[in-house]
């Protein structure tokens, strides 16, 4: 009896390892057959990955989806086109089988139709120290869309960098704000797009030109103006950033081939780290507001973006910012090759075209006074600025219920309702616009006549942010900044930055009526 119980016992332990041991084989087997599968798709369809690359199960299925999503917009292509050729078989032209796209080729996007438009009807004389877009030989859809924005004549730092970059040189920009560095690194890469045609085998999620900024409302209105300039072409922009549907932006990562992506480096990284979008095809990678990424803590996650990329030298790399440190320019050392450094020093820190005034006032007239400059001066479109949340909500509800309409912008409104409330404050149907630092920078409102500090900044690079949201492209505008008992301190360290005592009055009588 203990001899039959000892020979069950032995023969149950051998069968599980033997279970075990084919298992093993079979998970090696797997293992294998995935990497010769991998050596051969990259030796057929792709360039090799980067030396160290590990390959998983992940990965190797993602290769099926991607393949997958392609051959199901192939299929519709073929549809469509069979479909058209039993309607009209006069213009169908050979057999539909043998015609049919690549399945790695990009789908037709038929541009807007500027064929009753040439560089002719585009025309701006020469001026002396004035740089034209004309002479940068740019391609027609682009020029069509810079006459369209009302663009004639190049910044300055759109004249100094431009010639360089659209040679594909490396560029570090710094400009202040409301130069037109956005335009600048625009232009180069639309110019690059048009005339370098796009790899035969292409595939889902994988962008030509990557551009990075560090706040939402900064990527919203750099893919607007990608939009714009290229109203006339078939480039595909999109924008991805957090806050909005993660499943619905990954939706439009995968309706068309990326050209240019516009995003935040949160987002961005999130979607490469679930194999959503590929960075090994970019051939511009633009950084905006690097020091704006410094201060919030973005840079390790703009190192593993940009380890993503090809290396420097394989690419092409801009970086713009207002203010550059130590730390940045240390950055952008590693991030660039051979680049052309491009320092538009304004004879003084903030813009000339703002007149700032500086109204020395308590704490309880700070409320009546901003009201009665909104309501005696009507203005009609003034963004005030407050340094924490809970101020601007304050601040915000308190003039609705009082008349005057206006709507709030912090980081703790969702970023639909940003959205929603900056295209009120542009198109006029908002009055006042109340925000923390966060709209301070990249955000273009044509018509600001009047910035109103209702906190000093604690950082004095802000308030030159913030009076920059007047001013702009040559227009003129006000800068009113109330210094009360909480924060007067803070004047001497701004007047350090802007390298001038500015003027501090006390407010006219007509504003402290009650």
């Amino acid at each position: 009896m203990t001899l039959t119980v000892r020979y069950w016992t032995n023969t149950r332990q051998y069968r599980n390892e033997a279970v075990l041991w084919r298992g093993l084989l079979i998970l090696f087997a797997t293992q294998s057959c995935i990497q010769y599968y991998y050596r051969w798709y990259f030796e057929h369809n792709r360039k090799p990955p980067a030396q160290g690359k590990t390959y998983t199960l992940k990965g190797f299925l993602n290769l099926f989806r991607k393949k997958t999503l392609v051959a199901k917009k192939q299929s519709a292509n073929t549809q469509s086109h069979q479909t058209s050729c039993l309607a009209h078989p006069d213009t169908c032209h050979g057999n539909p089988k043998k015609k049919s796209q690549s399945r790695h080729s990009k789908p037709h996007n038929q541009p807007p139709i500027i064929a009753d438009w040439d560089i002719s009807q585009f025309d701006v004389p020469p001026e002396e120290g004035k740089t034209r877009f004309h002479d940068f030989n740019l391609p027609v859809p682009l020029m069509r869309a810079i006459q369209a924005l009302g663009f004639s004549y190049c910044t300055l730092i759109q004249a100094k960098i431009l010639g360089t970059t659209l040679k594909g040189q490396d560029a570090i920009g710094k400009a202040q704000t409301g130069t037109g560095k956005t335009a600048a690194f625009l232009i180069t890469a639309i110019k690059q797009l048009l005339e370098t045609p796009p790899p035969r085998e292409r595939y889902l999620g994988e962008p030509r030109v990557v551009i990075t900024a560090p706040t939402r409302e900064l990527a919203i209105q750099i893919c607007e103006d990608a939009k714009a300039l290229t109203m006339y072409t078939d480039l595909h922009v999109v924008m991805v950033i957090g806050g909005m549907d993660y499943e619905k932006q990954r939706q439009h990562l995968q309706e068309n081939f990326l050209d240019i992506l516009v995003a935040t480096p949160g987002r961005l990284l999130d979607y490469i780290q679930k194999h959503d979008i590929y960075l090994d095809m970019v051939e511009i990678l633009i950084l905006d507001e690097a020091d704006r990424m410094l201060d919030m803590g973005f840079i390790p996650q703009m190192r593993s973006i940009v380890r993503a990329t090809p290396r420097p030298g394989d690419r092409q790399t801009l970086l713009f910012s207002a203010t550059f440190n130590d730390e940045i320019m240390r950055l952008a050392e590693q991030w660039t090759w051979n680049p052309i450094q491009v320092d538009i020093e304004p004879d003084c820190v903030a813009t000339k075209n703002v007149e700032q005034k500086m109204y020395i006032v308590t704490i309880e007239q700070k409320y009546r006074i901003l009201y009665n400059m909104i309501i005696r001066q009507k203005l009609d479109r003034v963004i005030i600025f407050t340094n924490r949340r809970d101020q601007t909500r304050r601040l915000s509800e308190k003039l609705q219920k009082d008349g005057i309409n206006s709507d709030m912008l912090s980081g703790e409104v969702p970023q639909n309702k940003r959205i929603r409330t900056l295209d009120n404050f542009k198109k006029g149907a908002i009055q006042a616009l109340v925000a923390t630092d966060v709209a301070g920078r990249g955000i273009h409102v044509d018509g600001i006549s009047h910035v109103i500090n209702y906190n000093l900044p604690e950082n004095p690079e802000d308030y030159v942010h913030r009076i920059g949201r007047t001013g702009r492209a040559g227009a003129t505008g006000t800068s009113v900044s109330f210094a009360c008992e909480d924060d007067s301190f803070l004047i001497p360290p701004l007047e350090e930055l802007l390298g001038y005592k500015l003027k501090k009055t006390a407010p006219p009588d007509e504003l402290l009526i009650c």
